[in-house]
């Protein structure tokens, strides 16, 4: 690599950096001023404030917006390179404008990369803690107000509940069915179930428990009866799981249970699976849009590429939010809806690299 790529690199990284630092003590002043009266009315402690919330917090935010950092970052440096008349020697000097585009690609690829693995592997381990000190200190409690739920957790086993208590881990009318060749094999139900943590197995209360054998029918019941389930009380109360805490094993793993259960809330989890893959795309897009727009000397300076770039931005996360409803409402398939703001941003790019100045 020439000097020069490993000077432009330099400028980006340390941009880069320096913008996620003013930006997140700007965020977590922000955050600290609004948060202070629920810190201090449920008495969370200094050093959980610190260590379970913000310290998990930062690289939650780097990560979230980690593409609009990049994007600011081409902004800056590169209308300063602009202003500085550096980027005019260095095209007269024979460099075309497609190589300078380089090193600006291979810090957006390098970043992108780094996220990726940030995003599917490290920052939902990181958000269990931050979400725990939430549910603790910041948000109310979670009540489930789920009624009717059903659950197919394999191909023969399909569990209903008519409502379930997620602070009491009680669920109300319950019945568990087993099918085999399109035939009723066994039926429990039970008044209620209740999960003991401590055993981790469920108590069910004014249990009926019917076997079909043949041609005959067993039927054992009784006030009470302790029994293993491979259910969870989470797995009655779906909307209550954080996507944001699975990483990509666990993740996969949610959609498959979600699939069989139905849910609706299967082509949000593949939308999010697809975006943490999208990253590093997105990066390569905002950057060549970044260094279009602000390789060009301007009588304004740098606030106006500032100005533009931002807007460019904040309109590119407007469609991600656009896109995310198209997929979730079932109007576009997720992957369609996934990959259409990069596809439209794409083109953009690629009309700006035409229209630089070369």
């Amino acid at each position: 690599m020439h000097k020069l790529d490993w000077y432009i690199i330099k400028k980006f990284l340390g941009s880069f950096f320096l913008s996620i630092a003013l930006i997140i003590v700007i965020v977590v002043v922000f955050d600290i001023s609004e948060k202070l009266g629920q810190f201090l009315e449920r008495d969370a402690p200094l050093k959980a404030i610190i260590c379970d919330y913000y310290v998990n917090f930062i690289p939650y935010f780097i990560n979230m917006f980690s593409s609009l950092f990049i994007f600011i970052s081409v902004i800056f440096f590169t209308s300063r390179l602009a202003q500085n008349t550096e980027i005019v020697p260095m095209l007269s000097s024979g460099i075309s404008f497609y190589r300078l585009m380089v090193p600006y690609i291979l810090c957006a690829i390098f970043i992108g990369l780094i996220n990726l693995l940030l995003a599917n592997f490290v920052i939902p381990d990181v958000n269990k803690e931050r979400i725990a000190f939430e549910r603790v200190y910041v948000k109310k409690p979670y009540q489930n107000a789920n009624t009717n739920i059903h659950i197919q957790f394999d191909s023969n086993t399909y569990y209903y509940v008519e409502s379930f208590d997620n602070k009491a881990d009680v669920g109300y009318r319950f019945t568990r069915e087993k099918i085999e060749n399109n035939r009723l094999i066994e039926k429990l139900s039970a008044q209620n179930i209740r999960f003991d943590s401590a055993k981790s197995i469920w108590k069910l209360v004014g249990y009926v428990d019917r076997k079909l054998v043949a041609d005959s029918e067993i039927v054992n019941k009784g006030n009470y009866i302790e029994m293993a389930m491979p259910v969870r009380p989470l797995d009655f109360a779906a909307d209550y799981i954080k996507v944001d805490e699975q990483n990509h094993r666990e993740l996969n793993e949610l959609i498959e249970k979600e699939k069989l259960r139905g849910s609706s809330l299967v082509v949000y989890y593949q939308y999010e699976r697809m975006q943490r893959f999208l990253h590093p795309l997105s990066a390569v897009i905002l950057t060549l849009i970044g260094l279009a727009l602000s390789s060009q000397k301007k009588r304004q300076g740098i606030g106006m590429n500032l100005a533009v770039g931002i807007a460019l931005a904040f309109t590119f996360i407007l469609f991600l939010q656009m896109a995310k409803v198209f997929a979730t409402s079932g109007t576009m398939p997720v992957w369609l809806a996934a990959l259409t703001p990069i596809i439209i941003y794409g083109i953009i790019a690629g009309i700006l690299i035409k229209m630089a100045p070369k």
